[in-house]
């Protein structure tokens, strides 16, 4: 199913520029900021296909980022600009975590082994995406993300539970965040209790140091956020005005200090990390509670400069959007190692006379079987991917798009 970004907040997202000009232009101009910005870094990271992109899209409220059931679908270190009023959140979209030998299957450069720690270094905050729908990973954190926090344990990082949505037993989720946590978040042992107490509150604060919105089912934790409220401002309120409850969590707190830092350690025994700050459950690809997840982030924003100009929604050019989305498309349609080996050549990029876009692209295969089955029969799948991409890319530069792919041998 496509992903719906949701135009949260109140936030009208910015277009992105068809002109490559244009938009090389919005990137050189000095920031427009307010009287006092304010600005926070966050890195996504995580294991290749747990939603990073998808999530990343949901908070910039339009789709700039490709999203594909396959792995390693971003293949580039790239920036999402989100634009809240007096702040900036700039979101690094990083390839999924992996190993030089998968690296080499999936014939990925070394960027993509790179870019996560190069995003690291200017980050303010990391969230670290988990799928929860994963039976095979979701118990514990993989060594390449593992092996990042222990690199950066000065960098305040937010453990985020993707794909809630299919998790049949909710209860599941009290293992999981106690695996994935080793049992400790901001520095306190956290503990199960069987029983669950209701309660109705609009704000994040009570007598509880860990409390998660809820929705009004028989105290099953159908709920998509655990945010510990002693960090929310006076008053503040991180769920939607709605009819939301705020319930005292399966998890609670015991006062003994857990450590404030966590250091490199023997990475071997490790299943979780003890130094995560805070802990959201949400379903990203249906946007759903990435609003909660939003609020805190503007809320985690210090004061500084802003990097962009608030007319800017990623720091990709229009081609390079272009050609991630077209890639998107035939991951999805294209079985097995296939579609890693399609090269992409754009041939025509030009405005036409009633200002539509006017886009042709050569995808170039190594094979005569790869080019049947791009083709489809009938022509039916290469016409699915244009008019498919088309659209996102439509919905990306809020203007017509004519898009025509042409496939071809490799000579």
């Amino acid at each position: 199913p496509d992903e719906k970004p949701s135009n949260t907040l109140g936030q009208h997202p910015p277009p992105v520029a068809t002109d490559k000009e244009e938009q090389a232009r919005l990137l050189q101009d000095q920031p427009d900021h307010p009287q006092n910005p304010k600005v926070l870094r966050i890195a996504i990271i995580g294991a290749p296909n747990a939603g990073k992109s998808t999530l990343s899209n949901q908070l910039l409220g339009r789709k700039v980022f490709p999203v594909s059931k396959k792995v390693h679908t971003t293949r580039c270190k790239a920036r999402g600009v989100v634009t809240c009023e007096d702040t900036q959140l700039i979101i690094l979209d990083t390839p999924g975590l992996t190993n030089p030998v998968k690296a080499k299957r999936h014939k990925l450069d070394e960027a993509m082994l790179t870019d996560p720690w190069e995003s690291m270094k200017h980050a303010d905050l990391v969230l670290v995406l988990v799928d929860v729908s994963d039976h095979w990973t979701r118990n514990s954190l993989s060594k390449e993300v593992l092996k990042v926090l222990s690199e950066f344990p000065q960098i305040p990082s937010v453990l985020v539970l993707n794909k809630v949505d299919l998790l049949k037993n909710k209860f599941l989720l009290l293992e999981l965040v106690t695996e994935l946590t080793e049992g400790i978040v901001n520095g306190k042992k956290l503990e199960a209790e069987s029983a669950f107490k209701h309660r109705s509150s609009s704000s994040v604060k009570g007598s509880s140091p860990v409390t998660e919105a809820s929705s009004p089912t028989k105290g099953i934790l159908e709920s998509h956020c655990l945010q510990e409220a002693s960090h929310a401002p006076e008053g503040s309120s991180l769920d939607n005005s709605s009819d939301v409850r705020a319930s005292e969590s399966g998890l609670v707190t015991e006062g003994a200090q857990g450590p404030k830092h966590c250091g490199p350690r023997d990475l071997k025994n490790m299943k979780g990390w003890p130094g995560f700050q805070e802990i959201f459950m949400l379903a990203a690809l249906h946007g759903e509670e990435v609003d909660t997840l939003k609020r805190y982030l503007l809320m985690q924003a210090k004061p500084g400069p802003w990097e962009f100009h608030s007319g800017v929604l990623t720091s990709q050019s229009p081609q390079e959007i272009c050609d991630n989305i077209i890639r998107e498309k035939i991951l999805e349609y294209l079985p097995l190692e296939v579609p890693y080996g399609v090269i992409q050549e754009t041939e025509m990029w030009e405005e036409g006379p009633s200002g539509e876009l006017i886009i042709v692209q050569n995808l170039v295969v190594p094979r005569k079987s790869h080019m049947m089955m791009l083709i489809g029969r009938g022509g039916k799948t290469i016409s699915r991917i244009a008019q498919e991409a088309g659209q996102d890319l439509m919905n990306v530069f809020l203007c017509d798009v004519h898009l025509k792919l042409k496939v071809e041998m490799k000579s």
